[in-house]
């Protein structure tokens, strides 16, 4: 049926500017001294003798500084191979530190089904505490503070953040590179939630046949849209709660409310629609009430239809594509959080 939801499948079924990781220099520096000389052997030995006495104090005395006759071969093969290593180190072991933590977090969800359209809210209602005038609040682990959580926008969420403090523990006591912030499990739980919905969708459109649902879902499933979401890792945790007032009880609020705050933050109707799950358990409810707004109208019809095929690709693309918007509202990423600590070099000990 056309008005059938993701959440209302047996079992549930939900789950950004391309952005490298900076690069560590690790500059080569070059010396070039070549004597030339047309003269004698003595002319040339002299020569020689005064290119390395160049190079001896250049080296000696150029070593935080342009010195007069060193190249800094930047753009070096040697330079780039070193710099692509170390980044490319970098970046596994974030990889490898995330696929962990999607493990432990999909472990926890699956014990506990019921909670997520909580999680799907709780990382909705620590996002839009951003506010785009004073470049404020966003999805920053303020909601995990008594001050923020007990606020009746926030009422009945926290379960969900109970379930994520448990699987925190579990995180951290496997992290090489430090505690994960709130801020970024908040939003990976909510992208592991919906993942298992979408899964969940994949496996009930094939009769309930587990297997031929995860073959469905690999073959036509949207798991290669999350590439840019699980690049914004490193978010750091807000130590204060934000602001009162900035997030409406989703539950009563008209959707006029709905639209005005999503187009506060940069966004609009069409993400209003493509998110009607993230405003509480009953989403067919929430679709009943967009449905009758003429912005919203042809984005809840058209994320309809698209549940209805096998594929489900322009819901699931553009609900994806609203989260990870979402989840970076205002924060600055620190691309080499969760890497390991770096060895540390005794310069004392060093001969030049």
């Amino acid at each position: 049926m056309a008005g059938a939801t993701f959440l209302s499948a047996p079992a549930l079924r939900l789950g950004l500017p391309s952005v490298s990781s900076p690069v560590r220099r690790h500059a080569h520096i070059q010396v070039c001294c070549q004597a030339k000389s047309g003269g004698s052997g003595a002319e040339a030995a002299a020569a020689c003798e005064e290119a390395l006495r160049f190079r001896r104090r250049d080296l000696i005395g150029g070593c935080f500084g342009a010195a007069v006759g060193l190249e800094i071969v930047e753009g070096s093969t040697r330079f780039t191979g070193v710099a692509a290593a170390a980044d490319l180190i970098e970046r596994r072991q974030r990889s490898e530190f995330q696929s962990s933590i999607k493990s432990t977090l999909t472990a926890a969800i699956e014990a506990k089904p019921e909670l997520v359209p909580s999680l799907l809210t709780l990382a909705l209602n620590d996002a839009m505490t951003y506010d785009k005038a004073t470049k404020t609040g966003g999805p920053n682990g303020s909601i995990r503070l008594s001050a923020e959580i007990s606020r009746p926008e926030n009422s009945g969420l926290s379960a969900a953040l109970d379930l994520l403090v448990e699987a925190k523990k579990e995180i951290d006591s496997y992290s090489k590179g430090g505690p994960i912030s709130f801020a970024d499990l908040v939003q990976i739980g909510a992208s592991q939630a919906l993942k298992k919905t979408f899964l969940d969708a994949a496996i009930a459109k094939t009769g309930g046949n587990e297997e031929k649902g995860r073959t469905l879902y690999s073959a036509y499933g949207s798991s290669g849209q999350w590439g840019f979401f699980d690049k914004i890792f490193g978010r750091d945790d807000a130590q204060e709660p934000d602001p009162e007032g900035r997030v409406p009880q989703w539950s009563t609020a008209s959707v006029q409310e709905m639209k005005d705050k999503f187009i506060s933050v940069g966004l609009g109707p069409r993400q209003v629609a493509v998110m009607s799950a993230f405003f509480g358990p009953d989403q067919a409810a929430t679709e009943e009430k967009l449905i009758a707004d003429p912005d919203c109208r042809p984005w809840v019809e058209k994320y309809q239809r698209s549940r209805e095929t096998v594929s489900r690709t322009d819901y699931e693309v553009d609900l994806i594509t609203a989260v990870t918007k979402l989840s970076y509202l205002g924060q600055k990423i620190n691309y080499e959080a969760y890497t390991y600590p770096k060895q540390k070099i005794n310069l004392g000990k060093l001969k030049l």
